[in-house]
């Protein structure tokens, strides 16, 4: 294997300390993410805006976030084999001169066709940014700091959403919606500049040749089955016709078949799109699946409980993101300290009490009413919150660190992809019981129906959230080693360098 670029003297394993040259490469790295995911949730709150200003309908203005979305799910997947093909410096430029670009296009959009088509150049780069920051972690961190670091990005994470809806709504309150890109352009093109003069090349490079069928059958497996998903809450709502739906999830399945086929052939020569030999790690598989379940119940939970607050008991829209700003923030400050928790006690003192926070605040979810005083939503939230934080941190860290260095770039796509389909399958399922609910109850503007329809939502989280109480007992931290558990290599052929 050969030796680990970053620009500086290698940090051992037996070492907790980080040279200064490294940390920088992580600290542009991590201002860089927090600007791709701030964008990406400051625009939920525009949409009205835009639906007054571009004399468009709501659905057309949902493809302003569902598109998004769609194009993560298709680009996240594809950057396991581009962070090995190409440098750190490439990625980096190549992510925010797409994001960069996409919000310079967006601020000056003459119409709704140019705004979308700039979110998904801006989508474009954002898939590149998360991955690469977790891959380049990995290859920089001794193993005794990487629970520290990761809180970091735990931190990332969680800030960037908890802010992006209140920047958004100040600056529409006082300017138009193009001041959300003109506010987050400059910061890109700064975080593109300090990456540009100081960033080093970090791992391994390969030249296997890109496979353009896999990236193709990418494209119709996960863009399918995310743009499936989108449309269950409409179809449930009455709007529209199923063919959709069905066509879209039938070429999903087909698509992410075949392209899993694709990949088994193509990995036996190193020339994977996305190297499936990382679920040849049990920690790595269990905590994939524990990912995957607490982000189905996260993201549809999320996505249900500002509904419950405006619509059932009543709050504005500012009143309803004060009271998730505080779990928000608690997730965010929380990071770190759970990381060094981690790099001193392992997953269970972190992932059991988590699982059970998580699972025993959604039971209680079941039983708001339109009656239930708006302090104990806020102090439930903050709860749900926390148990999220005591489990993303040592599930990102110990996911990463059960593989060998060669994988960490495929291990962040999983884990990248893992959220994105599991977040859309999440908000699918929790918005079309909801509306199916509420519609039958007398619709949004009886608070007793969005208050049933809200209680059944929250029981699918509780009930998915209970499941990953058993995960939190079996999943361990890897030996701290240069290697985690995991090396296939010493089974595959050897790869270009």
């Amino acid at each position: 294997m050969s030796a680990i670029e970053t620009g500086s003297v290698p940090t051992s394993a037996g070492s907790s300390l980080i040279p200064r040259r490294d940390m920088a490469v992580i600290w542009v790295l991590l201002a860089a993410a927090f600007v791709a995911i701030l964008n990406e949730t400051t625009m939920s709150m525009a949409i009205p805006h835009l639906i007054d200003d571009l004399h468009i309908t709501p659905l057309d203005a949902q493809w302003v976030t569902s598109a998004f979305m769609l194009t993560m799910a298709v680009v996240i997947p594809t950057t396991g084999f581009l962070l090995r093909r190409f440098s750190t410096r490439q990625m980096f430029l190549g992510a925010l001169v797409l994001f960069s670009a996409g919000t310079l296009l967006a601020a000056v959009a003459i119409g709704f066709p140019m705004l979308l088509l700039a979110r998904v150049v801006q989508a474009s780069g954002t898939a590149i940014m998360m991955p690469l920051l977790m891959t380049t972690l990995m290859n920089l961190v001794p193993a005794q700091s990487r629970g520290r670091m990761m809180g970091r990005v735990s931190t990332v994470i969680s800030l960037a959403p908890a802010i992006g809806p209140t920047l958004s709504g100040f600056l529409l309150d006082h300017f138009s919606w193009r001041a959300i890109f003109v506010v987050v352009l400059p910061i890109a093109l700064v975080a593109m500049f300090i990456g540009w003069r100081w960033l080093t090349n970090v791992g391994e490079r390969t030249d296997a040749p890109l496979d353009v069928f896999s990236v193709v059958l990418s494209a119709f497996g996960f863009g399918g089955l995310v743009f499936g998903l989108s449309q269950v809450g409409a179809l449930a709502g009455g709007g529209g016709s199923p063919a959709p739906l069905v066509i879209s999830l039938v070429v999903g399945v087909l698509g992410l078949v075949a392209f899993l086929w694709r990949q088994v052939v193509l990995q036996r020569k190193d020339d994977a799109l996305l190297d499936l030999r990382v679920f040849a790690s049990r920690d790595f598989t269990l905590s994939m699946l524990q990912m995957f379940l607490l982000s189905l119940a996260f993201f549809g939970t999320i996505t249900v409980i500002p509904l419950f607050l405006q619509k059932a008991l009543g709050l504005e829209s500012t009143e309803a993101g004060l009271v998730v700003l505080p779990g928000a923030l608690a997730m965010g400050l929380l990071g770190p300290v759970i990381g060094r928790i981690y790099d001193a006690r392992g997953t269970k003192i972190l992932l059991i009490p988590g699982s059970i926070l998580a699972a025993a605040t959604l039971w209680f979810y079941t039983t708001l009413t339109p009656t239930t005083p708006v302090w104990i939503v806020l102090i439930a939230q903050t709860l749900l919150s926390v148990g999220l934080a005591l489990s993303f941190t040592p599930l990102f860290t110990a996911s990463l660190a059960s593989l060998s260095p060669k994988f960490y770039s495929y291990g962040s796509a999983v884990i990248g992809t893992v959220q994105q389909v599991a977040g859309a399958a999440g908000i699918a399922v929790m918005m079309a019981v909801f509306t199916l609910i509420v519609n039958g109850q007398g619709g949004t503007t009886v608070p007793t129906a969005v208050a049933a329809g809200s209680r059944a939502t929250f029981i699918i989280g509780a009930v998915i959230a209970t499941v990953t109480i058993v995960g939190a007992f079996i999943i361990r931290k890897p030996e701290d080693q240069p290697h985690g558990e995991f090396a296939p290599e010493e089974s595959a052929a050897p790869a270009a360098h």
